[in-house]
């Protein structure tokens, strides 16, 4: 099972959609990096990580995020 898992997901900050259907998995002891351009979102993907997007107004998302198998943005999640 991989340690983290980006399934289908699409980030938005009111009508605009900075991310749009990433998917990805991450196994346990490995290195990645995220690479590119100012601006491309790679700083707004990590943040989904720790859930710091939750504390920007008219942040929302679509798809799921699974760490360890468990779905961080899960309804039961604080």
């Amino acid at each position: 099972m991989p340690e983290l898992e980006v399934e289908h997901v699409s980030v938005y900050y009111g009508t605009n959609q900075v991310l749009q259907d990433i998917s990805m998995t991450m196994e346990a002891h490995t290195v990645t990096a995220l690479i590119g351009p100012s601006g491309c979102g790679k700083s707004t993907f990590l943040r989904l990580f720790n859930r710091m997007n939750d504390f920007i107004s008219d942040f929302r998302h679509e798809g799921s995020i699974l760490i360890q198998g468990q779905d961080i943005y899960a309804p039961s999640r604080p």
